[in-house]
């Protein structure tokens, strides 16, 4: 393990079912890549407490609780007051997966606004980041978080402009790239990654979804975090090691994670 530069998957859902046959053993092939910690964002209500159950079992994992765009339907107004409490009592290091998803069909986009920016308000109240999923939609999550300002957060799989990630960095927040950047189709998002600057970066796997171009059509794991990293390295033309220890600082000074 000592040969692999230390990294954190800064966006993850180890909890998923797909885990559950060789949880243990794909966080020891994560341990073996250097992949020490991972954040694992939440997606609806119902599987809070399967996170906050892993995590408190599982070292170097650390919770999000939020209310996932994808999933509007099965949201409910009372989630918005039990994600408070969660939030006081449990002390999760963000709020999140939260944001706004208009690829989906029926995307009721007046009801992804309301769960998007009440959750702001819950991150402003609680001094929280949030973790934020912005599928064709980048304008309009900027748009809202200038209503919100202060509060910092990750873009997860950005896909936007590089004028929009200028925006979103100078309003305080980090922009997160995985398995899609290892494609060679992806050229937009090279230009991307070249064109940033390092501080503002995370890296992050997105487990068990958008595995990378070495296991197109497989679930993907943290474990294969450091092909990302190769591929920012390749494209940035920078040494790996460097690459791996800023966006480990960049994701630990997000969520406040204890070096």
């Amino acid at each position: 393990m000592g040969i692999h530069p230390r990294l954190i998957d800064a966006h993850s859902h180890f909890d998923d079912v797909s885990f559950e046959p060789d949880r243990e053993q794909a966080l020891q092939r994560a341990h073996q890549a250097g992949v020490l910690e991972q954040i694992i964002p939440a997606i609806k209500t119902a599987w809070w407490p399967r996170i906050k159950q892993l995590c408190q079992q599982t070292s170097g994992l650390y919770p999000s609780y939020g209310l996932h765009p994808m999933f509007i339907s099965d949201h409910l107004e009372e989630h918005l007051a039990a994600l408070r409490e969660w939030c006081e009592k449990e002390q999760p290091v963000a709020i999140g997966e939260c944001g706004l998803d208009f690829f989906i069909d029926d995307p009721q986009p007046e009801l992804q606004h309301y769960y998007f920016e009440q959750q702001l308000k819950i991150a402003a109240e609680q001094g929280l980041p949030v973790i934020i999923h912005a599928r064709r939609s980048v304008e309009e999550v900027i748009k809202t978080l200038r209503r919100y300002p202060g509060i910092q957060g990750m873009l997860h799989s950005f896909s936007g402009s590089e004028q929009q990630a200028q925006q979103l960095i100078e309003m305080g927040f980090y922009l997160s790239f995985g398995g899609p950047i290892t494609y060679d189709r992806a050229k937009r998002l090279h230009r991307l990654i070249r064109s940033l600057p390092l501080d503002a970066i995370l890296l992050e796997t997105d487990s068990p979804d958008q595995p990378g171009s070495q296991h197109r059509g497989q679930r993907n794991e943290p474990a294969y975090l450091p092909e990302v990293l190769a591929a920012v390295a390749r494209l940035r033309q920078q040494p790996p090691e460097q690459i791996a220890e800023q966006t480990a600082d960049n994701t630990r000074r997000l969520f406040r994670i204890d070096s």
